[in-house]
């Protein structure tokens, strides 16, 4: 009777603890949660209090919404939004703070600031059931007025994010800047209140895991990238994700001064994309290298790969003068389904170096492929134009560039060293382009490629 008895004291005690060390409730500090009030001031006395103590957990609870502008977070705080309780960004651009750093792209100034900031914090995390809501949409924030994103950590270590429902930016949802060990498990974004709506940013960062997520976005779900020379992206993994988005589900580069190496994407779903389902681009001088791509399933989604190799500025920061063309090279993309049987002729897996710089080192196996068919001689006979400096402009890489493609499954160029493995396409509709297009592709080994059950010999 005694060991139960000190059972019992010692389970109060332990929840006692526990309580108190997630104790510094918001509405103790003064937060009214009445969707009007602004609470900027309070959460942030919370926030102080709690790093003052050591760190711990503030809790945004009591259901209701919770008004507020920037919010800074620092060591060893958890940000925890309750079951029913929303985080609300307030709607005007004075509430938000300019001492946020930047966003990190060329003339896009009006995103340089944020709802919660966090820079050189270790050992951060947002959590909970609730919603955090930028509350961002286009009716109030313009690129005149700012466009804040949702969440900006700067030089930060241990991050965790967990649960929470991410919606309504500004701008993008996130940007992850030359952080190290972080994981986001089991978040929804939902980024379609304003343009720009990318989900996961994560630039010249480290040990990033990525499971369990839903992404339903404006732009980009995704990103890797690299604004910084001295500070690569690597030891990335993404699953068990679901992406539906306006432009591309997974984008790796665009910003790539610096490296990219050691990325891991498996077991995604893709479904209505209308740009790309894994879009990767090089063109900042920096390398990119040992990349797998593995149990794919993609829904209208019209290039299931876009992957391009040129030169182009896109940072801020970059010199002015175009970046020296470093290497693309080591990449497998397997086990993929593909359905664009409802999309019109421009789907295709596109993949293109520049004269004289190849991506090298692909094998691209146990694929199916379903596309609408119904191009033409005359589209087959179609001269894509070069991704160069003179027809790149001042703007990206993009399909509209080259428009539709001389074939209906696949289309390489400036390439070496490539394996296509078990590769089937269907059509739905004729289509008189043909299934392969290899134009300045050197040592590629073609085996179990077909186009309606008819095998394409190399």
């Amino acid at each position: 009777m005694k060991e139960m008895t000190l059972m019992i004291l010692l389970f109060i005690i332990m929840q006692n603890n526990h309580l108190q060390a997630r104790g510094y409730d918001v509405l103790d500090f003064g937060a009214i949660n009445d969707g009007k009030t602004i609470n900027t001031r309070a959460i942030q006395q919370a926030i102080d209090q709690c790093a003052r103590d050591g760190g711990g957990t503030v809790l945004i609870a009591g259901g209701g919404a919770y008004l507020t502008g920037t919010i800074y977070l620092k060591d060893n705080i958890t940000l925890y939004i309750d079951n029913g309780t929303t985080l609300l960004g307030s709607q005007d651009i004075n509430d938000y703070t300019t001492d946020t750093h930047k966003n990190m792209y060329k003339d896009e100034t009006h995103m340089d600031r944020c709802l919660i900031f966090a820079k050189d914090a270790n050992s951060i995390a947002i959590e909970g059931h609730g919603i955090l809501d930028g509350n961002g949409y286009r009716s109030v924030f313009t690129n005149d007025t700012g466009r804040p994103m949702l969440l900006r950590f700067l030089n930060c270590t241990n991050i965790r994010i967990r649960d929470i429902t991410l919606k309504n930016p500004a701008s993008w949802t996130s940007v992850f800047l030359y952080c190290d060990d972080i994981s986001v498990h089991g978040i929804k974004i939902h980024s379609r209140a304003n343009s720009n709506g990318d989900g996961l940013n994560f630039d010249g960062c480290s040990k990033v895991r990525v499971s369990d997520c839903a992404f339903n976005t404006s732009d980009d779900s995704i990103c890797l990238q690299t604004s910084l020379p001295d500070k690569p992206c690597h030891d990335i993994t993404i699953t068990n994700c679901t992406f539906t988005s306006y432009w591309a589900g997974i984008r790796i580069g665009l910003l790539s001064r610096g490296d990219f190496s050691r990325v891991s994407i498996s077991n995604c779903t893709f479904r209505d994309i209308r740009d790309a389902g894994l879009k990767i681009q090089m063109n900042e001088g920096g390398a990119m290298k040992n990349m797998i791509f593995s149990n794919l399933v993609m829904e209208n989604v019209p290039r299931p790969v876009f992957m391009t190799f040129c030169q182009q500025r896109a940072c801020v920061d970059a010199p002015m003068e175009l970046a020296p063309m470093n290497a693309m090279h080591d990449f497998i993309f397997q086990s993929m389904l593909v359905d664009n049987a409802a999309l019109d002729i421009n789907s295709a897996f596109f993949l293109t170096g520049l004269p004289g710089h190849y991506i090298e080192n692909v094998i691209i196996r146990d694929v199916q492929f379903v596309v609408s068919g119904g191009g033409t001689k005359q589209d087959a006979k179609k001269d894509v134009k070069e991704f160069t400096p003179e027809l790149l402009g001042n703007w990206w890489p993009e399909f509209h560039l080259t428009g539709t493609l001389p074939a209906h499954g696949i289309f390489l160029r400036h390439m070496k060293n490539v394996t296509i493995d078990n590769f089937q396409i269907r059509t739905i509709e004729k289509d008189e382009r043909p299934a392969i297009i290899a134009d300045d592709v050197k040592n590629m080994n073609l085996k179990g490629l077909s186009s309606n059950g008819k095998s394409i010999k190399q």
